[in-house]
């Protein structure tokens, strides 16, 4: 997960851990800080992020699903392309990244891709033998038992065939 790499002060909240539905999981808030400096002085921002995780039977190459945004239109320009699909409205609302392209096609599935379209709050991340979900906020305890079975309802649209190599 590359936002747990950036900024100060690291650090993880509320954190809850165990099985939901047989599959074992992990979730929390996550901070960090970023400074910037000009001409009156330092200033400190603060960044909050929720994160769901699954752990998964096999390892995969990273995956990166998110909402397409200015900074990934402008990453296009140097170089930084993201994957292309069938769906005009699924290429047109999120940046696809992975270093293997087949396996991008493989989770991003007619099934997924009409999830994803319904459910645009969050990012997607595979790496190594971890699914997780990523929010840009901070979540409310209220909202902890959907997004485990968001989570849930993802790992369902990954075709048993990747876990059978």
């Amino acid at each position: 997960m590359k936002q747990l790499d950036q900024g100060s002060n690291r650090y993880a909240t509320n954190v809850l851990s165990g099985t939901y539905q047989q599959y074992e999981v992990l979730a929390f808030d996550y901070h960090y800080e970023t400074q910037t400096h000009d001409k009156n002085g330092t200033h400190t921002e603060h960044h909050w992020f929720s994160f769901f995780i699954l752990t998964l039977p096999a390892f995969f190459s990273d995956l990166t699903i998110r909402r397409e945004n200015f900074f990934t239109k402008v990453a296009e320009v140097f170089g930084y392309q993201d994957i292309k699909f069938e769906s005009a409205e699924f290429s047109k609302t999120f940046c696809v990244r992975s270093p293997d392209k087949k396996f991008a096609y493989d989770v991003c599935n007619a099934k997924m891709i009409e999830y994803l379209l319904t459910n645009r709050d969050f990012s997607i991340e595979i790496e190594s033998n971890v699914l997780a979900l990523a929010f840009t906020t901070r979540l409310s305890p209220e909202q902890i038992e959907t997004n485990l079975q968001r989570l849930v309802e993802i790992r369902a649209r990954l075709p048993e065939y990747l876990f059978n190599t």
